[in-house]
């Protein structure tokens, strides 16, 4: 291992999570924020100080504090490598070539992970377990490139590497306009009844979780990438004027939602594969102490994956339903084995 200590700047979600990470492979930290209290609780999570120079640098901030902190990072650290974290990268590159540091020792990176409540207190060492993790490695200093990629293994993400402007055409499409969508979505409510809104159910708050994120982070990052953002929202507000015309069109309505499930389609399964298909078992178990951990204990015993899970359990109900997601193959070997073994097992869904 090369890297001995990280110097963050910014103490919230991302930062902090990125200190937990290191901290726990025995990497010196040091958290910074320009506020203390967030500062404090970020250092007394992560408590890795080290006496070694600083060999990396990461720009945690928000995407319009970067600029004002290049130089003086610079002047401090002339030695280190520097990286930022912002959720779009052609901004934060102009504001490089612009500052003291070389373009060449400066990473613009962006790590696909995230929670929709922020700051210190919300950070997990393993927030980047099997994300995607940016990097647009066009004429950048090797010894940059394989600290960045050392940082990127410690934390279990998998590293893509990506023109800038590409990147930020794809998040305004998997990202940004979701979160807009979302927000949008939730906006609706506020004029709803009460009482209408306490039938509301998972499909509500699936939809409108992200809704909940940091206003003050979405602002700046909306305005940085409004260039890739507006096509996008141009051709939303094209569908939803032909959906109100066609409101009476059960045929045009049927179609929009068979685009829709097209388009959910294509995206990757876990790990950024391939979409697969799953087959869907159900079983019914009882509501006593330990029948979960027996369960997984016979998925082990069958060697088979599980990829997912839902439980639909009542308060007071004496059974509860288990639906596991495997592999058409798996879900049949499971099968077997757990009526072999007297659980109660229904048949199989596509």
């Amino acid at each position: 291992m090369t890297l001995s200590h990280v110097r963050i700047l910014g103490s919230g979600l991302i930062g902090t999570s990125i200190g937990l990470g290191l901290a726990l492979k025995g990497v010196g930290v040091t958290m910074v924020d320009n506020d203390p209290r967030a500062q404090a609780l970020a250092g007394d999570l992560v408590k890795s100080p080290s006496s070694a120079p600083v060999d990396l640098v990461i720009f945690a901030t928000p995407l319009g504090a970067v600029k004002s902190l290049l130089d003086r990072e610079y002047a401090t650290n002339p030695e280190s490598a520097f990286i930022d974290i912002g959720s779009v990268k052609s901004k934060v590159k102009v504001e490089v070539s612009t500052s003291a540091i070389p373009t060449t020792r400066f990473l613009p990176t962006h790590p696909m992970a995230g929670r929709e409540m922020g700051g210190a207190e919300s950070a997990r060492a393993d927030l980047f377990q099997g994300r995607a993790w940016v990097i647009d490695s066009q004429g950048i200093d090797g010894d940059v490139r394989a600290k960045a990629h050392e940082l990127i293994e410690i934390l279990g993400a998998h590293l893509v590497d990506l023109d800038s402007s590409e990147h930020d055409k794809a998040v305004a499409l998997i990202s940004h306009l979701p979160q807009l969508v979302s927000s949008l979505l939730a906006k609706q409510l506020i004029g709803g009844e009460a009482s209408w809104l306490e039938l509301a159910g998972a499909g509500l708050r699936d939809t409108t979780r992200i809704a909940a994120s940091d206003s003050k982070l979405w602002r700046e990052i909306i305005a940085a990438n409004r260039g890739a953002l507006e096509p996008l929202l141009k051709s939303l507000h094209s569908d939803l004027g032909t959906l109100i015309n066609s409101l009476d069109d059960e045929s045009s309505i049927a179609k929009l939602i068979e685009e829709g499930q097209e388009g959910r389609a294509r995206i990757p399964g876990k790990h950024g594969g391939k979409a697969r298909e799953y087959t869907y078992l159900p079983i019914v178990i009882e509501d006593k102490p330990g029948q979960l951990a027996a369960l997984f204990d016979e998925c082990a015993s069958a060697s088979v994956n599980v990829e997912d899970l839902s439980i639909e359990h009542s308060p007071g109900q004496f059974t509860g339903l288990i639906t596991l997601a495997l592999s058409d193959i798996d879900a049949a070997k499971l099968s077997e084995h757990l009526k072999s073994h007297g659980w109660s097992v229904h048949s199989p869904r596509q």
